[in-house]
């Protein structure tokens, strides 16, 4: 249980690591007034993109594991089931920038940098409650 706790962990890390890279590149893109910059970042989108989707589903299925060893515990917890619709929130979140990556490679991004810094906050959020509730287990 240890063993699958710790790598759930370092794939949360990973994880969040490209969730908070990802959108400080689309900042970057919306304000780039240069052409050849903006096609860089957009491969760098794209490139994050897919590098960082596999430690969302490792991340999940590891999680998903954990929940499968102890269910009666798990989800009988109400931060368990907060914690659980964080995570269906940032895997959103996580589409949402998949979308975004998308409409910039394709050349149609309609965001401005001001829309992508609000936006880049949002897993700050969830990952200080996330973290708040796995440790604290309040309820």
């Amino acid at each position: 249980m240890l063993w699958l706790k710790a790598f759930h962990i370092i794939f949360v890390v990973c994880w969040f690591a490209g969730l908070f890279y990802l959108p400080r590149i689309f900042v970057y893109y919306a304000a780039s007034e240069h052409a050849v910059v903006r096609t860089q970042l957009a491969v760098m989108a794209h490139k994050l993109y897919r590098f960082v989707t596999p430690f969302m589903v490792i991340a999940i299925a590891l999680g998903l594991a954990m929940l499968a060893l102890n269910p009666q515990y798990y989800l009988a917890s109400h931060w368990m089931w907060l914690k659980l619709g964080g995570v269906a929130i940032l895997i959103g979140y996580h589409l949402m920038c998949g979308i975004y990556v998308r409409a910039i490679n394709d050349n149609r991004n309609q965001h401005d940098h001001l829309f992508y810094r609000f936006f880049n906050e949002i897993p700050v959020l969830f990952l200080f409650g996330i973290v708040i509730l796995t440790v604290l287990k309040p309820f």
